[in-house]
């Protein structure tokens, strides 16, 4: 693979244009030109990370049949779409686009570009060759919330947040709603940092929300362990998505809704090749090898964790669904009727709080 930044990725197309400068590209049939464009560093952790180890699967299968390039640390905004018409106007012919600000760019390169897969990360449009990818979270996060009930000793949780789009809004639902099932008087405070990658805000938020006396804290879109790492120093019960951060917090780590995203990569590009790909909404969970919990902390005591599995269970196997009414709003209206459950299209558009989360949503 070839990992390029914003800067590294211009002055090698200034001076030698992308073809020459990342070999293969310039060949949409051999090998199958494939870049993955993300916010953030990819690093060692996070959900830049998280991306680029989903796409390892095919390089190993298809070895020089294809040329995988990742662009990492690229801007929501103009510099993302230029460089994404750069990369496929030079041969890449699976796009993917990380990021949930890159979709009207990713989209028009869609329209533009029919022999070209485009796959957007946490989006909402679907075309014959676009298809939005994001995973269930939620099924992990409401776990979480169980064993952060059960660890809390203050019935405060906190999550740092990212931004404020329905994929990150469900999980804190989730995780609130997990929370509730043990202990009815949670409340959850949340600070949305809008940012996917802010080390200092990240870590002042963290703080904040510990001097309001959270003492369990979900970070939520991190792509640094700068929220894991205060909640350590500070010995408060911590837990994030993405990718395991267990070595920054040996302590305190509580656990990791992990995603794998190759499963998904892997059949998209299959597809591709075989010239079937259909562009689909693929809401992704444990039920599709993609969301994982990992690295439960053995703090959590026996009856809440055997809880906790019986739940998992029930989740994978399609008996159990977080969203699950009765479930009563922020605004104390009904989110969800007793006994139904919201349907997916209505989970991938939420953009309501459950009651207990104590923060409003940003206008």
């Amino acid at each position: 693979m070839t990992t390029l930044n914003r800067r590294r990725f211009l002055q090698t197309s200034a001076a030698t244009g992308l073809a020459a400068g990342l070999p293969g590209l310039a060949h949409a049939q051999d090998p199958l030109g494939i870049a993955l464009v993300v916010p953030s560093p990819v690093g060692e952790v996070g959900w830049s990370h998280a991306l680029a180890m989903g796409l390892e699967p095919i390089k190993a299968e298809y070895g020089d049949g294809v040329n995988i390039t990742i662009l990492e640390n690229i801007p929501e905004g103009p510099d993302a779409d230029r460089i994404m018409n750069k990369v496929v106007s030079d041969g890449t012919r699976v796009l993917v686009a990380g990021s949930f600000g890159y979709q009207n760019g990713a989209m028009q390169i869609a329209r533009r570009n029919p022999d070209v897969t485009v796959l957007h990360a946490s989006g909402f449009m679907v075309a014959p060759n676009f298809s939005p990818f994001a995973a269930k979270y939620f099924q992990g996060t409401y776990l979480m919330g169980m064993a952060a009930a059960a660890l809390s000793k203050t019935g405060k949780l906190g999550s740092v947040s990212a931004f404020a789009i329905p994929e990150l809004i469900t999980s804190i639902n989730a995780f609130t709603l997990g929370a509730q099932s043990v202990n009815p008087d949670v409340e959850v405070s949340v600070v949305w940092v809008n940012s996917w990658f802010d080390p200092a805000q990240e870590q002042d938020a963290a703080k904040a929300l510990l001097a309001q006396g959270c003492d369990v804290i979900f970070s939520n879109a991190q792509d640094t362990p700068s929220v894991v790492s205060v909640c350590e120093e500070a010995g408060a019960y911590v837990f994030n998505l993405n990718s395991s951060m267990k070595a920054n917090a040996p302590n305190y780590y509580l656990g990791c809704v992990e995603t794998d995203w190759s499963p998904f990569f892997v059949e998209s590009v299959k597809a591709h090749m075989d010239g079937t790909f259909e562009g689909r909404n693929a809401f992704l969970g444990v039920e599709d090898g993609v969301v994982k919990i990992v690295d439960w902390n053995p703090d959590i005591p026996a009856e809440t964790k055997a809880m906790i599995d019986e739940t998992a269970a029930a989740i994978a196997d399609g008996s159990f669904h977080p969203f699950t009414g009765r479930i009563v709003r922020q605004d104390e209206t009904v989110g969800v009727e007793d006994g139904e459950t919201l349907a997916d299209e209505a989970i991938v558009s939420m953009d309501w709080h459950v009651a207990g989360v104590t923060t409003p949503l940003p206008k």
